[in-house]
């Protein structure tokens, strides 16, 4: 078996690369340069793994590149990287993975997708900075809003799995960590502690109503389709903040 994975140079892609590795499954990452001829960048593949870049402008015509290109080639199978809630109108980047869902679903091709909450690595970099400094994590949404932070192995273990195992044409997937958290909780783990402040003036608009729509709702999810697909209990964010602090 061969994968493609779209976005492979990014950090879901080379996580998910090395979790097909790990599983005997031979990959190809590719990049935007890729586009230049896509059908035979997936020339040989028997399934495609679509990951767009954050904030794409347009992510419909992206994806559906794909989908078209993969129709070209021959290559039947895509597993598509949406996100977490993605109906949410206060959240553009969110409603552009809505619209390219629909297009999955339509492409004729055997599909899977997968609806991941947001990385809880997503906040290491800004841990180790408050470690370093002021012993205090600060974001620009609440701190104790509730959020189903996953550790992106896990992701990267669950789509290894809906590539390489029967049964999951057809499927939609949560993927959220096994218990909801608040950032304070997440910087307690790291032995911080967190506040809000305001975003900056010039952050990309999309942020900034992802940001406000944080303040209000979070982001929570549920830990139980991950733990299925992944064969065990999803991990902790302790448990993530200990592998990658250790």
């Amino acid at each position: 078996m061969k994968v493609a994975i779209l976005g492979g140079s990014g950090k879901t892609g080379r996580a998910v690369g090395a979790a097909l590795a790990q599983a005997g499954v031979a990959t190809r990452p590719l990049g935007r340069a890729a586009f230049d001829d896509l059908p035979a960048a997936l020339d040989g593949a028997d399934a495609v793994h679509v990951i767009a870049p954050n904030l794409l402008p347009d992510e419909p015509a992206y994806v559906a590149d794909a989908l078209a290109a993969a129709g070209e080639a021959g290559v039947g199978r895509v597993v598509y990287h949406s996100v977490a809630s993605p109906y949410v109108p206060a959240m553009p980047h969110h409603l552009g993975k809505a619209v390219s869902e629909d297009l999955v679903r339509r492409s004729g091709l055997d599909w899977t997708i997968l609806q991941p909450c947001a990385y809880v690595q997503n906040l290491v970099p800004a841990l180790r900075a408050a470690a370093d400094a002021s012993g205090v994590l600060e974001v620009p949404y609440a701190v104790d809003r509730p959020f189903g932070m996953v550790d992106l192995l896990d992701v990267a273990a669950a789509t290894a799995a809906v590539l390489t195992t029967p049964g999951h044409v057809g499927a939609t997937y949560e993927l959220g960590g096994p218990a909801l958290v608040t950032v304070a909780d997440i910087a307690a783990a790291a032995g911080l502690t967190a506040r809000r402040v305001e975003a900056e003036a010039d952050v990309h608009p999309w942020l900034r109503a992802m940001f406000d729509y944080y303040d209000d709702h979070g982001l929570p999810t549920g830990g139980v389709p991950l733990a299925a697909l992944i064969g065990r209990a999803p991990a902790t964010v302790a448990d993530v903040l200990a592998r990658t602090f250790s």
